[in-house]
């Protein structure tokens, strides 16, 4: 349980604006209750047993100095230095590692460190080391580009995590041609002479071809496809007895008027929606969620293989469900005008869309209509063709209880951000041909509404009956990253308090609308909030404006629902002291830390695959403009971000013109000495492409011609001579 307070505080710590404070101001700078405090107290408590956090002078809290030696994590940089995170965190960071000082290391290796040199750079204290030892690989498996070179043949790791290219040997054992996506496994590792010597072990396809570019992502993030045998035989079990004749003591509500509303492209329909009135006409809202707990039970290899993988992975256009698809896309599935096992939330409401009452219950349904969000957007807007009388009715009364719903939420302080999505345009062979935004319209934020309000449901009946759970935790802003937030968003030019609440970042968002620096309040807002995770720690969803929060309504393709479900199972079969039992024996803590996991790398997984592929595209338009948003600045830099296709790329300084560049933290901008020109967040840039690197995930633009026509000339300044090119076989 103190988990996530160990991380919470760790992270206070090592904020570059941290100054030491005594314990109980930094309970209050994390806003721990103090229903909460004794948990802080003993997560802290066990950093300082463990030598994590000290307390020093005046009773004030801090970490712990630099030590001579420094375990941790190394990270390569392009150049040939790199640096060492700490696995212990301490108050001056990350230790430098120069050229030459880096052994046999490669990027996310645990080393052992010495620290060699001291230095002050005005307030500030330097470190730099040289790496002593390698403690533990990241991994013995790359995955990347066969390359013919002059003196041989080489691989070219995908992504930005591996950077030297490695030597491979017989390439003809595997059939791997020049240009082939393969995997390969390093034999030895690089020295400061010589470069990494792999064997290739798979062949995944021609590179840039959808295949190939797919399962080298697959590869790399050790995603799992293929179910074993075990698992597929229970599935088949699972879907032969089911017998929707035989409900049992289930409610029979297959005559309600239901509706599920998904993607066009969607197979795992999990949630349906009814909505009636009651005799005394109030509102009640049925939120019906495929009860995958029905059929997949505790303890099997079903159950084990779910819990692995955590979640389904839904990358473009592929998906690796969690449960195999006679589950996930059959029996599970809430499909049109077949009866399925579902649990039932519903939920009574005033006028204004207060709770009034609150009742779940097993139930077999029916669904009346599968739609689309553009249909269910359309019908809303009385584009009614191909859509049931009744439905077209429920629809409209379920925007109508929506909005008021929403409203509500909003003013208990919900917060929203408009971060826009896209859509890839694929041709029959997979590649990217354009990219247009993602629909948008209401039947999206209705239906996320209906979600909310019964995740909470559901969790605030648990946490009645006093039952330890898996919470979709969502932790408040720190008083740290909310100065830091009011600072940028002044040299944005909005106004934002020094200590912004809730209310005030509302406001905010709302004031940025439409603007050309939207994307950049919103990211700025985002980047100032704890990341949402699993834990048993009942802390809230700040976001959310929730105090009681689960993820209860997706159990196909998450399995921090189908614990939920099992929880509720247990209520309703055999009462509070059943679910008590039932989750004490489960290490919560553990599996909350899994599936954060296991979430984080599906949605990195995704992403990296659309930038792949959106690159590939960009790759045939070197030399066209792009309409962009600033949204990054740093010392060597700027990022912009393009707004049709959703992908940054990297203006370096020196293509921004002919001056002397410099970049100010502080007013968050970069500013030209000599012709006075000034780069702020936020601000739009029209940007040309100059060149595209697939393999390093990047894309390199600058200034539209206009863009960059200096007030006053200067002589740019002869470059440096260029490091002479590594030799193959030879390493920086």
């Amino acid at each position: 349980m103190p988990d996530v307070f160990k991380e919470r505080i760790i992270k206070h710590l090592k904020h570059a604006d941290y100054a030491p404070a005594k314990l109980g101001q930094l309970a209050k700078a994390l806003g721990v209750s103090s229903r909460d405090y004794p948990q802080f107290k003993q997560a802290f408590d066990q950093l300082r047993q463990a030598g994590r956090v000290v307390i020093g002078a005046g009773s004030l809290v801090s970490l712990p100095p630099m030590a001579g030696l420094i375990i941790g994590t190394f990270r390569a940089n392009p150049r040939g230095f790199g640096f060492v995170t700490p696995l212990e965190p301490n108050s001056h960071g990350d230790l430098f590692i120069p050229p030459g000082e880096i052994g046999q290391a490669m990027s996310g290796d645990m080393v052992a460190a010495k620290v060699t040199k001291k230095a002050r750079r005005g307030p500030e204290t330097r470190f730099r080391g040289t790496i002593v030892d390698v403690l533990e690989r990241a991994g013995n498996k790359l995955v990347g580009t066969l390359i013919k070179h002059a003196e041989g043949w080489l691989v070219q790791p995908d992504g930005t995590s591996f950077i030297d290219p490695v030597s491979v040997d017989d390439v003809t054992a595997k059939g791997a041609r020049e240009n082939d996506k393969v995997v390969v496994e390093i034999l030895a590792y690089p020295t400061e002479r010589y470069l990494a010597r792999a064997v290739i072990t798979k062949v995944l396809g021609r590179a840039g071809g959808y295949q190939a570019e797919t399962n080298s992502i697959i590869e790399q993030y050790h995603l799992l496809t293929e179910f074993d045998q075990s698992c597929i035989e229970q599935a088949r079990r699972a879907a032969t007895k089911f017998d929707p004749t035989e409900p049992g003591k289930r409610e029979d509500i297959t005559e309600k008027v239901v509706v599920t509303i998904d993607p066009p492209d969607a197979k795992d329909f999990d949630d349906a929606i009814s909505l009636e009135k009651d005799r005394r006409g109030r509102w009640v809202l049925g939120i019906h969620i495929a009860d995958v707990s029905n059929f997949v039970r505790p303890d099997t290899p079903l159950d084990d293989e779910a819990k692995n993988r955590g979640n389904s992975v839904y990358l473009p256009g592929r998906t690796l469900p969690m449960l195999p698809e006679i589950l996930s896309n059959g029996i599970c599935s809430l499909q049109p005008d077949q009866k399925r096992f579902v649990k039932s939330a519903y939920i009574t409401y005033d006028a204004e869309a207060n709770i009034l009452t609150r009742r779940f219950a097993n139930s077999l349904i029916c669904s009346t209509q599968r739609l689309t969000y553009e249909q269910a957007d359309k019908a809303l807007k009385g584009r009614t063709k191909g859509i049931k009388t009744d439905v077209v009715k429920l629809l409209k009364n379920m925007e109508t209880l929506s909005r008021t719903i929403e409203a509500r939420r909003k003013k208990a302080g919900m917060i929203h951000l408009d971060l826009p999505e896209n859509e890839l345009v694929m041709d029959k062979s997979g590649r990217v041909v354009d990219v247009r935004p993602a629909d948008q319209g209401y039947p999206h934020t209705m239906i996320e509404m209906f979600m909310v309000e019964a995740n909470e449901a559901v969790a605030s009946l648990l946490d009645r009956l006093n039952v330890e759970f898996i919470r979709r935790i969502h932790p408040e802003p720190d008083v740290l990253s909310m100065k830091n937030l009011a600072q940028l968003i002044r040299a944005i030019g909005f106004a934002l308090p020094r200590m912004p609440d809730r209310f005030a970042i509302q406001d905010l968002l709302a004031a940025a609308r439409g603007s050309d620096c939207s994307l950049a309040v919103n990211m700025a807002v985002l980047r100032s909030f704890e990341k949402a995770q699993y834990a048993p720690l009942h802390i809230g969803h700040y976001a959310l404006a929730s105090t009681h929060y689960c993820h209860f309504t997706s159990p196909i393709r998450r399995y921090a629902d189908l614990l939920i479900h099992r929880a509720i199972e247990h209520y309703l079969q055999k009462g509070t002291a059943e679910a008590k039992r039932s989750a004490a024996a489960q290490d919560l803590s553990e599996t909350g830390k899994h599936l954060t996991f296991t979430e984080q790398r599906a949605e990195d997984a995704e992403k990296e695959l659309k930038t792949v592929m959106i690159l590939q595209m960009l790759t045939d338009h070197v030399g066209d403009q792009l309409d962009c948003v600033v949204s990054g600045l740093a010392s060597f830099g700027l990022f912009v971000k393009s707004q049709r296709y959703g992908v940054e790329g990297l203006i370096r300084l020196p293509d921004l013109g002919p001056d002397k560049w410099r970049f100010d933290a502080k007013t968050q901008s970069i500013t030209g000495e000599h012709t006075g020109r000034s780069i702020r967040l936020g601000q739009a840039m029209k940007v040309r492409i100059i060149s595209v690197n697939v393999p390093a995930r990047q894309l390199n633009v600058a200034p539209a011609e206009e863009n960059v026509t200096p007030k006053k000339k200067e002589t740019a300044k002869k470059s440096k001579k260029t490091r002479r090119p590594k030799r193959t076989g030879r390493r920086r």
